[in-house]
């Protein structure tokens, strides 16, 4: 078990909010201005952790006492070496999901654990495999569930997932954002 330890989420999403508090840990949330813009060459599975340690580096050092741990993420979705992010409207959701459908994909998160005197940081991939999906089931779930705040434009813990995903290589958690088996073993190491 890990003691003593605080944790400082600098993340807005309500998923790895959840998911982080579930573990039982102080948690506090802090919050970073970062442009998320990658206008390098960073190949698409390295997209995530390189965001992730952006978002760390933007909190200085100094503001982290013993025992606080400074924790951001990063999630992205990648069919074809392409990188779907959080849709804009509900025609990108549309043709999102339309791509998506029955294929495969891959979810990476990365993400940076930083204390005042180190920091580790990791990717967690995860192959999810749909179903092929009506136009109906696309529509009603963009209309219901208004995917908008997520990765490709779905969450797999919703509705679509249920009934539309054939199944998954890897962590469950790591497309929900959070890889968090692999989170807590990276957690023993920096504390």
């Amino acid at each position: 078990m890990i003691q003593n330890i605080n944790l400082l989420l600098a993340s807005k999403s309500p998923r790895r909010r959840q998911l982080l508090g579930d573990l039982g840990l102080p948690i506090s949330f802090v919050e970073l201005d970062v442009d998320e813009t990658i206008t390098e060459n960073v190949p698409a599975e390295e997209r995530a952790e390189y965001l992730a340690k952006r978002k760390a580096a933007a909190y200085e050092s100094d503001k982290l006492v013993a025992g606080q741990v400074l924790v951001t993420a990063d999630t992205v979705v990648v069919m074809d070496s392409q990188v779907l992010g959080k849709p804009k409207s509900r025609q990108e959701a549309l043709a999102m999901l339309h791509g998506l459908s029955g294929k495969k994909h891959v979810v990476y998160t990365g993400m940076c654990l930083k204390t005042a005197t180190e920091s580790i940081s990791f990717t967690e991939a995860t192959s999810v495999w749909f179903k092929e999906l009506s136009d109906s089931e696309i529509e009603y779930y963009i209309d219901t569930y208004k995917p908008f705040d997520k990765a490709g434009s779905y969450g797999i813990q919703e509705w679509i997932g249920m009934i539309g995903i054939e199944k998954i290589e890897g962590c469950f958690y790591n497309v929900m954002g959070l890889p968090v088996a692999r989170f807590y073993e990276k957690l023993k190491q920096i504390s």
